[in-house]
């Protein structure tokens, strides 16, 4: 037959075996983590046996026996499951690859070796090749046999995709720093490039991924630490660890990895040598000199390369060394696929939702109409006292006019109602349909989990038991692309730091195997997941103790710090408690990969511990991005919207049941007292009358809840997603906006920003936008904090209110920026690292506005470096410090220096020069 074509026997087979392949990986996987865990023997060898029985068919004799010998092993362990240690399991994972790849059709000859490793796990082991009838051909076709690869499976497409975005991410980054070698922002994007493709790699068993991405990010890492300068070699032999990469995401792998095991040796070894700054070797100094693949020679002619040299490198199914791998072609799914982009997709979703709010807006609609039907009853009524009152031809006319409206719209009323409903109906379940081709099952993201829990454990030398709760959980295709990475990161945290190892088990009277659990749920219109394990914790006095010795704090204030306040450090970029840096963990990446993923789809998360029990990381993630669930409130007049699955709760509060206490605002809920706030002083609205009963929104953050009261409940409501316009920058307590039923505009509040603005309101007794002060009053000096650490934020605050100054505080650069631009302040205080706009970014954004250009900045950052602080100054920033300048009094020295005394009967902020602005 020709190339284009196979065989429909073949095909099936291939279809049955992954089946197979897939039950039986699985089963392995949880059995190498957790001997202990009950398994089904029987459904293991029916697996087995099926593929075995569609091998005889085809006659693929080599997979028919390696099928067999597998469903022995499970005949015996029926009978006897301690047949089946831990060697045991490795060997049956290694046959059950071999198994996948002799189904594929590539050459190997590993059959023998694994068919004799198996031999040592049962009793009997066929020790013949079964008779193979011939296969049968189909009518019209020849003989010949076209290698259609199998279909492939979730997470190595998710893997494809990630190296596909992140390699391109590294071209561009890197030719970029070649240009500008001495700005260390340009290394820390692509250092976390290369870690994520690193721990992608490991997940997917893509072993030459994640040796080349490994040494490519200690390059990186070196060069971020400032141990070296990334030259044009350097960068030449980055570029040809990335060209090598963006090859995984088209190939095959096995062929690939069999084809290019000198070219990935090569390149390791380059990298190597530039990270210990040795001369490139010859053969590999440019990236041009690394053989394409097209000139890679024939795996006969090429050696594998030692496991010392590559790290562990292997490439599973290789190919014996007289043995050509099969060409290879594209597959051919059986069915019809069609392939859509995820963003047209995103805007399908976008549609349908915007279709079903209109649609609900008919049944408003149908309400007006019979409003309209009373008005003509009542108008029937009206005539009908006319006719009595004055009777004649003109008043019977009006009459029958009249009935004949009434009569024609109520035929139209009940034509529009059926209408409104079927229109509802069917824009419900097109939404519905939308959702459901956007939703895939939780499993999808955690494949690879088992096998990676069960790789780790075994370099530390731990045992695991690696559990996976709610598999078939719906969950949206963004956010389950964006999990593979977090989880991964908890996962070896939770190994790593977490467990103990079995020794230290046993004498804490655990089992020695540790249990790692994912769950997730659907719970308040959110998607929750939890990775939680029953290790010994999280050991907050040597966190305390980590905290103080970054100098992210002092001494005094990190001993009145709660477990809450102490774990939000974790996510700090580049934090870590491990005591070196390992292939596993200690680079400070994985915790910040985890938030910042979290709170880029509008989630959060969350960490409990319990010393001796076990942590447990909660994240809460959108169940979609396009449709919000919402509340809807009115304040001042005007509807706004909460997110429902944001609000803790919704109360109708006496009048009477609020205290005064010192000023502020109180009440109690379940015995505890939650501040309250009126909604318009948050938002600068007027106030509406109040009456003897409260409308009260309960929301809350990490460590307080407080009640916004507002002027009315409206109901809850789906609502599409319109983001604002980001001319606009971050516009204070807003998140987006979007249209009502009966269309009027609605916005959608930030519950985190509302929630900070309620606690400033509360604990500082102010606003942050105030009318300017008048020149002849005596004023306190204003201060304006921007940082995104909460803890940090809080110390610059204490500091500088303790000496008198007026403090309000920013979240992140851009929200910094508006507040800035509010005018009114003497002085910025800001750190550089923050997302949206970081602080380099709003230095130069203060020094090109005339209306801000002469306000003092105050940079205090945890770099150290000379060219960090450089970079600072060149900026505009008249002070650069470091936070460890909150020790020795630096900070408020060159406050004062900037602003002078905190009490002032000056208008504005004073007059800086030139050179004020790069004094240190």
């Amino acid at each position: 037959m020709t190339d284009g074509d196979a065989d429909p026997l073949l095909e099936l087979f291939r279809r049955e075996v992954s089946a197979a392949v897939a039950v039986l990986t699985e089963g392995l996987a949880i059995l190498a983590v957790d001997p202990d865990h009950p398994t089904d023997w029987e459904t293991l060898e029916r697996s087995a046996r099926s593929a075995r029985g569609s091998a005889l068919i085809v006659g693929l004799a080599d997979a028919a026996e390696l099928a067999g010998a597998i469903g022995d092993v499970f005949a015996e362990a029926r009978r006897d499951a301690r047949l089946v240690t831990a060697d045991r399991v490795a060997a049956l994972l290694s046959a059950v690859d071999l198994l996948k790849a002799l189904a594929d059709g590539e050459a190997t000859g590993q059959v023998a070796e694994v068919l004799a490793r198996l031999s040592g796990t049962v009793v009997r082991v066929e020790s013949s090749r079964p008779e193979v009838p011939v296969p049968l051909s189909p009518p019209g076709r020849g003989e010949e046999e076209a290698a259609v690869p199998a279909t492939e499976a979730p997470l190595l497409e998710l893997f494809r995709e990630e190296v596909r975005s992140l390699t391109g991410t590294l071209s561009a980054g890197l030719v970029e720093l070649e240009a500008d070698p001495a700005d260390p922002r340009r290394i820390e994007p692509l250092m976390r490039a290369a870690h994520s493709i690193k721990g992608a790699a490991r997940i997917v068993a893509v072993e030459p991924g994640v040796a080349v991405a490994h040494v490519m990010e200690e390059l990186l890492v070196a060069a971020q630490k400032g141990e070296r300068m990334l030259g044009s070699a350097d960068v030449d032999a980055l570029l040809a660890g990335v060209d090598l990469l963006a090859e995984l995401a088209d190939a095959d792998l096995p062929v690939w990895s069999a084809a290019n095991a000198r070219r990935v040796e090569a390149c390791a070894v380059a990298l190597h040598a530039r990270l210990e700054g040795k001369p490139t070797p010859a053969s590999t100094q440019r990236a041009g000199d690394v053989s394409p693949p097209s000139e890679a020679p024939p795996p006969s002619e090429a050696p594998p390369p030692s496991e010392a040299a590559l790290g562990g490198l292997t490439s599973p199914a290789r190919p014996e060394p007289d043995s050509t791998p099969p060409p290879h072609h594209p597959a051919t799914p059986p069915d019809q696929v069609v392939r859509v982009s995820a963003q047209c997709l995103s805007r399908l979703l976008s549609l349908a939702g915007e279709s079903l709010v209109e649609a609900r807006w008919l049944q408003p609609f149908a309400r007006s109409l019979l409003k309209l039907k009373k008005y003509h009853d009542h108008l029937a009524d009206v005539l009908d006292e006319l006719a009595r009152a004055a009777p004649g031809r003109a008043a019977d006319d009006a009459r029958k006019r009249l009935d004949d409206c009434r009569d024609v719209l109520a035929d139209r009323i009940a034509v529009f109602e059926t209408h409104a409903r079927e229109s509802d109906d069917l824009n419900s379940r097109l939404y519905r349909e939308v959702i459901a081709s956007r939703m895939r099952p939780f499993a999808d993201g955690t494949h690879g989990l088992a096998r990676m829990a069960r790789d780790v454990a075994r370099q530390l030398g731990k045992q695991v038991r690696f559990e996976v709760l709610g598999q078939t959980t719906d969950v949206d295709r963004d956010i389950l692309d964006r999990l593979e990475a977090p989880l991964g990161h908890i996962v070896r945290n939770a190994i790593d730091h977490g467990l103990e190892i079995p020794e230290e088990r046993s004498r804490a009277g655990k089992p020695e195997a540790g249990t790692i659990r994912v769950e997730a749920r659907h719970h308040a219109g959110m998607l929750n997941i939890r990775v939680s394990d029953d290790g010994r914790g999280i050991d907050l006095e040597r966190l305390r103790t980590k905290v103080v010795e970054r100098r992210l704090t002092t001494p005094e204030l990190a001993a009145r710090m709660s477990e809450a306040e102490l774990t939000d450090f974790l996510f700090l970029p580049g934090f870590s408690t491990a005591a070196s840096v390992t292939d596993v963990s200690g680079r400070g990446v994985g915790l910040d990969v985890v938030q910042s993923t979290a709170q880029a789809v509008g989630g959060s998360v969350r960490v409990h511990s319990r010393p001796g029990k076990g942590t447990t990381f909660e994240l809460h993630l959108p169940i979609t991005l396009s449709v919000v669930r919402a509340v809807l409130v009115k304040i001042a007049g005007d509807p706004y919207a909460l997110p429902l699955n944001r609000t803790d709760r919704l109360l109708k509060l006496p009048a009477d049941a609020v205290r005064t206490l010192e000023g502020k605002a109180h009440f109690e809920v379940d015995g505890r007292h939650v501040g309250l706030v009126p909604a318009h002083l948050v938002f600068e609205l007027p106030a509406w009358e109040t009456t003897d009963e409260l409308a009260v929104v309960l929301i809350a953050d990490r460590a307080n809840q407080y009640g916004l009261a507002v002027e009315g409940f409206l109901g809850e409501q789906d609502l599409v997603v319109r983001p604002l316009d980001p001319r606009l920058g971050k516009v204070p307590n807003v998140a987006a906006a979007s249209i009502l039923e009966d269309g009027s505009p609605v916005l959608i509040l930030d519950v985190d920003d509302v929630t900070r603005s309620v606690g400033m309101l509360i604990h500082e007794g102010r606003l942050r936008h105030r009318r300017p002060a008048r020149p002849e009053e005596r004023r306190r000096k204003r201060v304006l904090v921007v940082d995104d650490s909460a803890i940090v934020r809080e110390v610059e605050r204490q500091m500088l209110a303790g000496r008198g100054y007026e403090v309000d505080v920013a979240v992140d650069g851009s929200d910094g920026w508006n507040a800035a631009r509010g005018g009114g302040y003497d002085l910025i205080v800001s750190d550089i690292d923050m997302p949206r706009m970081n602080g380099l970014e709003l230095v130069r954004a203060i020094r090109s506005d005339p209306r801000v250009q002469s306000l003092p900045v105050v940079v205090v950052s945890y770099k150290d470096r000379e060219e960090d602080r450089l970079s600072g100054l060149e900026a505009g920033a008249n002070y650069y410090l470091t936070k460890s300048s909150f020790h020795d009094g630096k900070f408020l020295a060159a406050v004062e220096e900037l602003i002078g005394e905190p009490l002032s009967g000056e208008g504005g902020p004073p007059e800086t020069t030139h050179a004020d602005r790069h004094r240190r």
